[in-house]
């Protein structure tokens, strides 16, 4: 077979591969002496080593090939990088290209700048070890593994002219959420959408132990591969000047192959649905081009080569002797000049301006950002003559707006959800689009097609990283999901979070739309799904997070859910969780009431409420909680009609912290106004009472807040059984009143025998009827 690569073409790219890994062991040890222009000293060396060499080499390998595809093919490459703890391989690189410097001017292209990048990695002050927000090029930081295919998914979609080449390493490829990403290829459409590359980089070992794939044989791996649906490329080996050749074969064909999948689909002609898409399965040696040994201990081709592979080598000189092989094997002085400065010839080797993956606007989303276009509100508004008169379905009705989202957006905007947005009653988005699915199809079959832009797969992990991969490279969406499952994804939550704070904080990253979640099927509604399914904890993760990142709403019924999802989509830089109920259940607020009252976080509602200084406050987060805490009002007047009520309602669960520690804070004299400084509050919650606690702690009359939510009781029952096993329920909540009140206590000790018979009456009733008392659900608010 002919050579991929000419002699000199050989030689330069090598040349880029030395200088790169030259900067990336530089970046591990060295604060001193960048280009080894005296003998290696302990004062140059840090004094503690961090960062992971082992699979950097490799990294930098494929990286160096890349540019090659980019500057022959003039193609849009985003490299995705799910080893990210090769942080040094990315920010070498992106000094490489240029870019580095011209986002950190002060890391300038030469020996000073140099020394600038050394010293900066891991260390006080400086960057993290990781492929980072602070690191240009990269939208994966890999801290923690299992996301990058899913991400390199969610960029291609409806992006035609990008290709994503997504590294995965060996232990990732052990992770849960990657196993399941291989199926992403299912969902692309060669039409409109780029393609991802994997490239599975198999170097044989994890922190301490080898890794099933790298163990496993050649043809194994086609087999498992092939039934995923790909065509694996092969480049093994160890000899530097064979694997380029090999390399470059297989990018030649890999890279031929989505050329002519696209175009096939793109012009019409012939082609598999789903084309048997190309990845490459990489073999080289763990911290190849490393010591081999140390201490007479393998090193190279080792999962000693995973991290540090020379330590102490400040305090051992034989250490820092081999580190000092080591660095100069890579003969730096045939790479940079004397100022320091990559020589030009291998300079040329990269591509140039936003070609460079370094400095890619899909990288940086917030560049390539369009406003989503949104309808206005009003025009799928439910009309709300009296508070509580009729039913809906809030989601039903935000589905609607869904509808002409998806109308107005066509390649900007997707719905993610594992298999539940009929169950969430949003099917109105299906009389504008399908489920992408590009597989096979049935004649029976419902609601699929090709073109489809709601992505339904069984994970929340793939939903997530898909949507993920989405905001980051410049669209908006929403991921719908019950609300128990979405601690699934738990984890990828915290990453993305840190990932905003981060990138919030660097000017050169542009914002990017707002992660946006609809938990729906929630904990009060789950009488057919039982205990599995019964969990409000999520909130409480997300109010760990730093304020400015993180915002949590209650509509409690559809106005005040169109208003709160209208809002969300329209922001950027935020994480907005939304909880939303499903079934029919009363309506309280005409739409220009309901903006008012979103508008303000929350307040008091005056129809339901005594003028006056309230003798206690009925307070209430959540649809279910609204509803059983109107009816508690109702059962109170029935029983001490002199009685004093003032009803306050939460939409923005953060408008309840200090204005200090959130930006949605109300100030300490308008939270005072409204719970007043020192009368009982009932408030009836919609997830852990623990939580509201936590956000009112610092408040005037926290003491006096008695709070009551989902204690950790759940089963198979009716929805009204479900708020009497949490103390939620309206009788409860009514005796909570009487009992807080002083004004009430002592003289209503047969309210409390009535109220607490008719728990009992419901017990007995529910257990026997298998439905609820028709005094509950046939209650209806009956007003002052």
């Amino acid at each position: 077979m002919a050579k991929a690569l000419a002699n000199e073409e050989l030689t330069l790219l090598d040349r880029y591969w030395r200088a790169a890994n030259y900067l990336s062991v530089g970046q591990i040890y060295l604060m001193g002496n960048p280009l080894l222009r005296e003998p290696l000293k302990a004062e140059h060396i840090k004094p503690r080593l961090l960062g992971h060499w082992g699979t950097t080499p490799g990294l930098n390998f494929i990286y160096a090939h890349l540019n090659r595809i980019i500057r022959q093919r003039a193609v849009d490459l985003l490299y995705v990088c799910g080893p990210g703890h090769g942080g040094p391989g990315m920010v070498a690189n992106a000094w490489l290209e240029g870019s580095y410097s011209e986002i950190y001017p002060h890391v300038s292209e030469d020996e000073a700048g140099m020394q600038q990048l050394f010293k900066q990695f891991s260390f006080p002050g400086g960057i993290p070890s990781h492929a980072a927000p602070e690191t240009p090029g990269s939208i994966n930081e890999g801290g923690e593994l299992g996301y990058s295919l899913a991400h390199a998914f969610g960029a291609v979609f409806d992006h035609p002219d990008l290709i994503v080449p997504c590294v995965i390493g060996d232990g990732e490829a052990e992770t849960g959420p990657l196993a399941a990403s291989w199926h992403g290829s299912k969902f692309l459409n060669a039409a409109r959408d780029g393609a991802v590359l994997p490239i599975l980089h198999l170097n044989g070992y994890k922190i301490a132990n080898p890794t099933l794939l790298g163990r496993t044989s050649d043809e194994d791996l086609v087999q498992l591969f092939s039934g995923y649906g790909y065509e694996p490329l092969f480049v093994s080996g160890h000899e530097p000047s064979d694997m380029h050749q090999q390399m470059a074969q297989a990018l030649d064909d890999a890279f031929d192959r989505i050329a002519l999948y696209q175009r096939q689909a793109r012009t019409g002609q012939p082609g598999d649905a789903v084309p048997r898409w190309p990845m490459i399965i990489l073999r080289s040696p763990k911290g190849w081009t490393g010591p081999q040994q140390v201490d007479g201990k393998k090193v190279e081709d080792f999962w000693r080569a995973h991290q540090v592979p020379v330590s102490a080598c400040r305090e051992n000189e034989a250490h820092r002797q081999i580190l000092e092989t080591w660095l100069r094997s890579y003969q730096p002085e045939t790479l940079f000049d004397q100022d320091g400065r990559l020589r030009a010839e291998i300079r040329a080797q990269a591509p140039e301006g936003d070609k460079r993956m370094s400095a890619s606007p899909y990288a940086n989303g917030g560049r390539l950002r369009r406003d989503l276009k949104v309808p206005d509100i009003r025009r799928f508004a439910l009309q709300v003559d009296q508070p509580g008169a009729i039913d809906g379905q809030a989601t039903a009705q935000f589905g609607h707006y869904l509808s002409e989202i998806f109308r107005l957006n066509h390649d900007n905007f997707r719905l993610f959800g594992p298999d539940e947005t009929a169950s969430n009653r949003l099917s109105a988005v299906f009389d504008v689009t399908d489920r992408r699915w590009m597989a096979p199809r049935k004649p029976y079959d419902e609601q699929l097609s090709r073109e489809g832009r709601v992505m339904e797969i069984l994970s929340e992990h793939q939903c997530q990283g898909w949507l993920e991969g989405y905001l980051l490279t410049g669209r908006h969406g929403l991921f719908n999901c019950y609300e128990a499952f979405i601690h699934i994804i738990d984890s990828m939550f915290n990453q993305h979070a840190k990932w905003l704070k981060v990138a919030r904080k660097l000017p050169w990253r542009q914002p990017i739309s707002s992660l946006n979640y609809l938990l729906s099927s929630h904990v009060w509604r789950q009488d057919h799904n039982g205990y599995s399914h019964q969990d409000p904890g999520f909130m409480d993760h997300v109010a760990n997070k730093k304020a400015d990142i993180v915002r949590i709403y209650l509509p409690p019924d559809a106005n005040t859910l169109l208003w709160v999802g209208d809002h969300c989509l329209r922001t950027w830089d935020r994480i907005n969780v939304i909880v939303a109920g499903k079934q029919p259940s009363p309506q309280w607020l005409d739409m220009e009431s309901a903006i008012a009252h979103c508008e303000a976080g929350m307040g008091e509602w005056r129809w339901a409420s005594d003028e006056g200084e309230p003798d206690v406050v009925m307070a209430c987060a959540g649809d279910v909680p609204t509803i059983e805490t109107l009816a508690a009002v109702d059962l109170l007047r029935g029983y001490a009609p002199s009685v004093r009520i003032r009803v306050v309602n939460v939409v923005d669960l953060m408008a309840l912290q200090p204005q200090a520690m959130h930006p949605h804070g109300k100030s300490d004299d308008a939270f005072d106004a409204l719970f007043t400084p020192d009368k009982p509050v009932i408030f009836a919650f919609h997830g852990y009472p623990s939580l509201i606690h936590r956000l009112t702690y610092a408040r005037t009359n926290h003491h006096n807040f008695h709070v009551h939510g989902f204690n950790e009781e759940g089963t198979t029952t009716t929805p009204f059984d479900m708020t009497v096993l949490n103390g939620l329920d309206r009788y409860h909540l009514a005796q909570a009143a009487i009992r807080h009140t002083p004004s009430l206590a002592a003289d209503h000790a047969e309210a409390l025998a009535d109220l607490e018979a008719k728990l009992a009456h419901h017990q007995t009733y529910v257990r026997e009827k298998g439905e609820d008392l028709p005094e509950v659900n046939n209650w209806r608010w009956k007003g002052r």
